[in-house]
């Protein structure tokens, strides 16, 4: 089970892993905390007044073609997006948006569905969220509190029978030395390099790179690469497809970072680390 905040944060975070898994026999399900109302359109064909008009219908039809191009399954948890608060100072989030709610209140639907679908791994975001949008940061909230208590006969007692997932991981998306591989091939097959910008930003910042050395998992996927794209593409309210994200060539990222990350934050089961597959030590698969 992957817990994700918006529709189209499954295709951007860990999609090639679950495309995988999916061939693999896997069964796969996506929980979408928001249906990503107060989103913004970041395709500029896409941004038109009947577009914004419909899109909140429209962001759940991209995430049933992006579903259906993965091959997982999905349920939405039903809670309001909270926007990305901007201006200085930030003003408040509305009312009754996801970020606002109880974390023991908000986990109840997540808590049910673990206990339906009876995951053996779950994935989400750290602690900062990924990128500290208000939601993502909730999602890892109500994540690693659903995990918890999932499997306690003791908590949420009207929300189906206990059931335990045995791993819970983070989303390691764009560690530093990953963007300093893709650009190194990148400059190495003679293309303008889109990681240069970004690379230069931190070496400025003087900011510590930390997301490297949490990595714990590395899971083989980019024969997959391809997949996740066109899931990714799906959501075509809020990808550009001339856009930086798809200006590296697939066979450069497969040379460059073969692999998506993961960080082993809860391990019910033994497992030698590092790891390259997110079901080491559990001996039984969800298969269809």
């Amino acid at each position: 089970m992957a817990v994700h905040a918006h529709p189209d944060d499954e295709s951007s975070k860990g999609a090639a892993s679950m495309a995988k898994y999916v061939r693999e026999g896997v069964r796969v399900l996506v929980a979408t905390c928001t249906g990503g109302e107060r989103g913004s359109v970041l395709n500029p064909a896409m941004d038109r007044p009947e577009v914004w008009e419909r899109l909140s219908e429209i962001r759940r039809e991209e995430m049933a073609t992006a579903r259906d191009i993965l091959g997982i399954e999905q349920a939405w948890l039903g809670f309001v997006d909270s926007g990305l608060p901007e201006g200085d100072p930030l003003p408040p989030l509305p009312e009754g948006c996801f970020a606002l709610q109880p974390v023991e209140t908000a986990a109840a639907p997540l808590v049910r569905l673990i206990r339906e679908f009876r995951p053996h791994v779950v994935t989400t975001y750290d602690e900062k969220g990924g990128y500290p949008h208000p939601d993502h940061i909730m999602c890892h909230n109500i994540s690693v509190a659903a995990y918890d208590a999932a499997g306690d006969p003791d908590r949420y007692p009207d929300a189906g029978e206990p059931w335990q997932p045995l791993k819970l991981y983070y989303h390691m998306g764009f560690s530093r030395q990953r963007v300093e591989a893709l650009h190194l091939e990148s400059v190495a097959a003679g293309l303008e390099s889109p990681y240069e910008e970004w690379l230069k930003k931190w070496a400025e910042s003087g900011e510590e790179d930390t997301s490297s050395a949490r990595v714990t998992t590395k899971v083989p996927c980019g024969e997959y690469f391809g997949v996740r794209d066109d899931a990714l593409r799906a959501h075509a309210t809020q990808v550009d497809p001339t856009g930086r994200w798809f200006q590296t060539p697939l066979e450069v990222q497969r040379r460059a970072w073969p692999t998506e990350d993961f960080e082993l934050a809860r391990s019910l089961v033994d497992t030698r680390l590092p790891e390259d597959d997110l079901f080491a030590g559990i001996t039984e698969r969800v298969r269809v």
